[in-house]
């Protein structure tokens, strides 16, 4: 799999981490050279490795492939919960007021 947009998540997943290319490719078995080919999107990923990149990332397939996977809204959607957490129960109103105006005016431009 060659992907730009899947390589970048895994290096957000990894910064998130606070990790290096090294510290990553100490951690599952992988050169700090793979690992960055990863991350610029020009690797081809054989299965067992992208299996040890996600649970080296302590991420779950979604939260890599949410960009990539048309059908990775219930990841987006949990991600932005998380987001709110801590957030007054007012300010979360106001949130949730902006996203239902920008959903709207996003099905708008669909239908037009």
């Amino acid at each position: 799999m060659i992907d730009k947009r899947f390589g970048k998540r895994v290096k957000a997943c990894r910064e998130q981490l606070g990790l290096t290319q090294e510290q990553l490719a100490e951690k599952i078995g992988l050169t700090p050279n793979y690992i960055s080919t990863v991350e610029r999107g020009t690797a081809f990923l054989r299965y067992d490795k992208l299996i040890a990149i996600i649970n080296g990332l302590e991420v779950s397939a979604d939260a890599l492939f949410c960009d990539v996977v048309e059908h990775g809204t219930e990841y987006k959607a949990s991600q932005l919960s998380r987001l709110l957490e801590g957030v007054s129960s007012e300010e979360q109103h106001r949130i949730l007021e902006m996203v239902e105006l920008m959903v709207k005016q996003a099905r708008g431009s669909l239908a037009g």
